[in-house]
């Protein structure tokens, strides 16, 4: 009994200093979104907290398009009279100048209008001279009125003519004014309407081509912009004269600065409608149809914020921890915002000025949060 009697405070000093290790070295307690720490745990992990901040923030929005540019500065070119397509060097994406020759058409008919417009001309001093000498032998009775009738619709009818003849010449590129019989050609030029470069060639060197099939597609890139497609919820949100920042997906580091000129008013049927945007400098390697994306700067927002590293992600979605008391932190869905600066724009459901969060480490908890549940499971 003596013996027993020494044995027993031995054995509860050594049941006293296991425990005590134990206690420290408690394993984390996690429920699904919650988990529990010991002291030593969150010092191990790092785990920093603190309070949402009031921030301006500027908000951006993400849009898409494509270059464009308006109607007026594309152009059908055609000849008015139709013919053979006697020769050009335009190839697609050829720059052209204004007036210059872009093609030679050539056909009889191009003859015969000049041969006569020549005839015309020629004939009306003679009718004109025979409607004066009937009209003053008209006045002596010394001839007939239908005589003076008939001169008359002759000289008339002649002058119509030369007029008409004049036109058609000019609308195919000829000066009746310098037309004569040494210059009279089956070929004739067409000149380019603009300046710009070449979009579409349609047609080949002795290719016959109607007045109204369509030789060559002209661009005037002066005028290109951005067309930004943007949906019903978003419109509130622009202006005209609004700043816009575009790339494209091959050379994203390239920027290209603009701003909004118009906003559409016809919602289309994805509810959305077209922006276009005109850019501060013209660059050569946007061409029309090229796809672009856009990022729009709105109006500063006085929002509450919290570093980037407050904020994990998981299975798609994004949350942060709350602080639920000592060593204790909930795991909360969060909508985020726009980022700057290292912080980013949030919101959570029970959001409280005074409710401390996780900002730094967020993803440890969220590892030993995960692992906890799949073991308990």
């Amino acid at each position: 009994m003596r013996q027993a009697f020494y044995l027993i405070p031995v054995l509860l000093f050594a049941a006293c200093q296991s425990a005590e290790p134990a206690k420290n070295n408690t394993p984390a307690v996690a429920t699904a979104n919650t988990l529990q720490l010991t002291p030593a745990q969150e010092k191990n992990a790092g785990i920093t907290t603190g309070l949402p901040e009031q921030r301006l923030v500027t908000e951006t929005l993400r849009l898409t398009g494509r270059i464009d540019v308006p109607p007026q500065n594309m152009v059908s070119v055609s000849f008015p009279l139709g013919g053979y397509l006697k020769s050009t060097t335009l190839l697609p994406g050829m720059h052209v100048a204004q007036g210059s020759v872009i093609a030679v058409v050539e056909d009889q008919q191009f003859i015969q209008m000049q041969q006569d417009y020549l005839t015309a001309k020629t004939q009306q001093q003679y009718l004109e001279n025979e409607y004066l000498r009937q009209r003053e032998l008209n006045q002596s009775k010394a001839s007939s009125d239908r005589s003076l009738q008939q001169a008359e619709a002759e000289y008339k009818s002649n002058r119509i003519m030369i007029k008409s003849l004049d036109e058609k010449l000019r609308l195919i590129g000829i000066n009746p004014q310098k037309l004569n019989e040494n210059n009279i050609s089956r070929a004739l030029n067409v000149y380019s309407p603009i300046s710009g470069f070449v979009s579409k060639v349609n047609v080949n060197v002795g290719k016959y081509v109607n007045p109204s099939e369509v030789l060559f597609e002209l661009v005037n890139p002066s005028d290109i912009h951005l067309n930004l497609t943007v949906f019903e919820k978003d419109i509130p949100e622009l202006f005209i004269g609004q700043k816009v920042l575009a790339y494209t997906n091959t050379k994203p580091e390239k920027k290209y600065t603009g701003e909004i000129i118009l906003i559409g008013k016809d919602l289309t049927g994805d509810r959305s409608v077209d922006v276009h945007c005109h850019f501060d400098e013209y660059d050569r390697t946007l061409i029309p149809g090229m796809f672009m994306n856009a990022i729009v700067e709105l109006k500063n927002h006085e929002v509450n914020t919290l570093p980037e590293s407050a904020v994990v992600s998981f299975e798609g979605k994004s949350y942060l921890f709350v602080v639920k008391g000592p060593h204790q932190f909930e795991m909360r869905p969060v909508t985020t915002g726009a980022s700057e600066n290292g912080f980013v724009a949030v919101e959570y459901e029970g959001m409280q000025r005074g409710t401390q969060v996780v900002t730094r480490n967020a993803y440890v908890l969220l590892m030993m949060l995960k692992n906890k549940t799949d073991e308990a499971e």
